[in-house]
């Protein structure tokens, strides 16, 4: 049996994906976690085979919590789930150890199938994702500026470009409306910009962003 450890912060989408899975006799969801530290600390209480991880969460951001989750227990499978396009972060999430990535939109056909992947040792992109990895890497042997950004400062760089204003990214993320405005500062001094306008621009060039 495939012990699954969820971590999402909205109740409604736990409970759909915990339907999605109420048909399987191989899986089972072990426990839940609503944010980054609730779920560190579970999985050093108890074993997981499988940890699905949401990529954007109050505080913490899902990378960053991969990163730590990771340093903890190095082979423990983690599937990345995000509302964003898969080529936003699926290349960061795998670089940072995933072993598989899942749009919200596509989980209701592939999640069973992604779970079962990563468990046995595998890795799971979508073939949409296989085409946009294989020409991303081999194209990786520069680093662009936005390569300079934390996971938080890239996840606000995609959000600006996006048109969200910072009362709205504040809302998303659930930060103060100050730190936001604290993270587009590094953001635009790391970047070498001066406007939102700028940053857009770069984005839409670099395909951070459609």
């Amino acid at each position: 049996m495939i012990q699954v450890l969820f971590v999402e912060d909205h109740a409604i989408v736990r409970e759909g994906l915990k339907q999605i899975l109420a048909d399987t006799n191989d899986i089972v969801i072990a426990d839940e976690a609503v944010n980054g530290e609730e779920a560190l600390d579970k999985i050093k209480e108890r074993n997981f085979d499988v940890v699905v991880l949401d990529i954007s969460m109050p505080g913490r951001s899902g990378l960053e919590v991969l990163k730590e989750l990771k340093g903890l227990h190095p082979k423990l499978p983690v599937l990345m789930l995000s509302m964003y396009p898969e080529e936003l972060y699926a290349i960061r999430s795998f670089k940072s150890g995933a072993s598989g990535y899942l749009s919200k939109e596509s989980a209701t056909t592939e999640l069973i199938t992604a779970i079962r992947r990563v468990s046995s040792g595998g890795k799971y992109i979508s073939p949409s994702l296989a085409e946009s990895l294989a020409v991303n890497l081999q194209e990786d042997d520069g680093n662009p500026p936005h390569a300079r950004l934390s996971e938080r400062e890239y996840q606000i760089l995609c959000l600006i470009a996006a048109g969200k204003a910072g009362k709205e990214i504040a809302a998303d993320l659930k930060l103060s409306a100050k730190t936001v405005s604290t993270y587009r500062t590094r953001v635009l001094d790391k970047m070498g910009m001066k406007t939102n306008a700028e940053l857009t621009h770069y984005a839409l060039q670099n395909k951070l962003v459609f």
